[in-house]
């Protein structure tokens, strides 16, 4: 089948041979802009200069000030995520935990609103 070699372990890509791309989240992204900032920097400062080695260097300090620059965002947004997404299934499982005994924090206000009516 076709589609189904795609999803094999042995057939993800590895840049420099650590960095697992497929399974590693930001990472796509990351080498994605790491590029186009490589190609914008590299071909501006050679517009700009015309010295080609230069602007090789320059490109490949782009790459990777972008690609470390987007990988530190994402992953500090994940982490983010992650932590709501905890926090949320805390509060569900408490809230399903506790609704209807006398420990649920709605019933205590919805009695101390019925007293003050």
């Amino acid at each position: 089948m076709a589609g189904e070699g795609d999803s094999e372990p042995g057939k993800s890509f590895k840049l420099l041979g650590f960095l697992d791309v497929k399974n590693v989240p930001c990472a796509r992204e990351s080498v994605l802009y790491g590029s186009l900032g490589s190609l914008v920097t590299g071909l501006g400062h050679f517009l700009a200069t015309s010295r080609v080695r230069r602007s090789c260097d320059v490109a490949v300090g782009g790459f990777i000030s972008t690609m470390l620059g987007y990988w530190f965002y994402c992953r500090f947004n994940l982490a983010q995520q992650r932590i709501q997404q905890r926090m949320l299934q805390e509060g569900m499982k408490n809230r399903i935990l506790y609704e209807g005994s006398y420990l649920d924090p709605e019933k205590e206000q919805s009695g101390s609103e019925r007293s003050n009516s």
